[in-house]
């Protein structure tokens, strides 16, 4: 399947009978900087894919606005890339990181040929950058943001700016959303949903696993300590974004039962996380939502991980286990009481709490509210 030729929109499909009255176009602001394809480059990709994957399935048509390299299938609208700087502007001592130009460029340009937004019924703003929410007055079409981060400096000062009657938001979390009520007093929580029929049940009873981003925040070398006082070992899996921080604080850890397997494919992923006994999830930070919370109860693997950020919403007393932020002997302690948690209740906890079924249900709620 190819992308969709430049000014044209995906072809409209019929509602499906039962789910959707009318159906909707959808403009998805999605990720400049990462590629919406498997392997995920993160939760904030996946979260995409399976959003626009979803809304499709009800006979919505979704323009995905995106970064090069994207899964063919989702037909994205590559936004504008950043051509070679002049040699004079690289002379700038205060020229910011050639990441953070590639990306305004990128959302300027989108937001500036407004032509494909303007056909849209509503535009879901789910990137990160600011640019989006600074310029939505312009667009005739609304705009729903979803907040998936805690306030940032950039993003913090386009919400202030914001127009309110071209905005709305939405957040992944209740944790979240608390965080930006000083600011968006209004917000309406949609947590994160993962798709059931494609991440599916598995045997468990092997070494726990911890898969994710390997970056400092997500704090892979807590979880191998506490794996490590536990006595269970542990398997990890997930990109190296930060090779620096894995050469030097996560290599050094492997071996005596300590495993990195790689940057999985779905699949092989899945496999990973349904075979383990326990998932453990190890955030430095306040994690806005945890989405591989969330996957790891939909392979009927239970959790054990700190009691930060969202996590505590997600879990309850049948599907994990948490400890207190940074204690590594608590940590230990919630691997060894989530592996005798039933795995029937880590599924159900899924299957009542993060499908992506609700979540694509309670976004179309929004959108169809959003409409003049």
């Amino acid at each position: 399947m190819v992308s969709a030729p430049p000014g044209r929109l995906a072809t409209r499909r019929p509602p499906v009978p039962g789910r959707d009255d009318e159906t909707l176009s959808i403009g998805l602001v999605a990720s400049a900087r990462y590629p919406i394809r498997e392997p995920f480059a993160g939760g904030l990709e996946a979260h995409t894919w399976q959003l626009a994957t979803g809304l499709r399935q009800r006979g919505h048509e979704v323009t995905v606005f995106g970064g090069t390299g994207s899964d063919p299938d989702l037909r994205v609208r590559e936004m504008p890339v950043l051509p070679a700087l002049s040699a004079q502007s690289r002379l700038d001592v205060s020229m910011p990181a050639d990441y953070f130009i590639a990306e305004h460029h990128a959302y300027l340009g989108l937001m500036l040929d407004r032509g494909p937004l303007e056909r849209c019924d509503v535009v879901h703003n789910n990137s990160l950058h600011y640019l989006p929410i600074a310029m939505a007055s312009t667009l005739r079409a609304p705009m729903l943001t979803t907040l998936h981060t805690p306030p940032t400096p950039w993003l913090e000062s386009a919400v202030r700016l914001r127009s309110p009657r071209h905005t709305r938001f939405a957040a992944v979390s209740a944790h979240t959303a608390g965080q930006w009520s000083p600011l968006v007093p209004a917000v309406t929580v949609v947590r994160n949903g993962v798709d059931l029929g494609r991440w599916t049940p598995g045997t468990g009873g092997g070494t726990p696993v911890w898969f994710g981003r390997l970056v400092p925040e997500k704090g892979p070398e807590l979880a191998i300590k506490a794996a490590c006082e536990a006595g269970t070992g542990l398997r990890l899996a997930g990109p190296r974004p930060d090779t620096a921080y894995f050469r030097e604080r996560v290599e050094p850890l492997l071996g005596g039962g300590i495993e990195y397997l790689g940057h999985l494919a779905h699949h092989d992923l899945v496999h990973l996380v349904g075979s383990a006994s326990v998932a453990v999830v190890s955030p430095r930070w306040e994690e806005p939502y945890g989405l591989v919370v969330a996957e790891a109860l939909a392979c009927g693997t239970p959790v054990a991980g700190f009691a930060r950020g969202a996590l505590p919403e997600i879990l309850d007393g049948f599907s994990g286990a948490l400890a207190a932020p940074d204690d590594v002997h608590g940590l230990a302690d919630a691997i060894a009481l989530a592996s005798t948690l039933d795995r029937s209740a880590a599924r159900l906890r899924a299957e009542t709490a993060c499908s992506v079924d609700r979540m694509v249900d309670e976004y179309v709620k929004l959108y169809r509210e959003l409409r003049p």
